[in-house]
């Protein structure tokens, strides 16, 4: 069974590669992005409610 983390962190920094920061902006970029999030939410509501087309429909036409 693991254990809790407790107390400080030893390190102080972390080093991560330029494609991980660059997504990691990428995410809080979006994230802050109330338009996004707004249609998101939208587009989910649509799934649940069945207001959606599949893909194979598409491409059939």
């Amino acid at each position: 069974m693991n254990e809790p983390l407790q107390g400080e962190p030893r390190a102080r920094w972390v080093t991560i590669s330029n494609d991980e920061y660059e997504d990691m902006k990428s995410t809080v970029k979006a994230l802050l992005d109330n338009e996004l999030l707004r249609q998101i939410q939208e587009s989910r509501e649509d799934y649940r409610r069945g207001r959606f087309k599949k893909l194979s429909e598409l491409i059939d036409s």
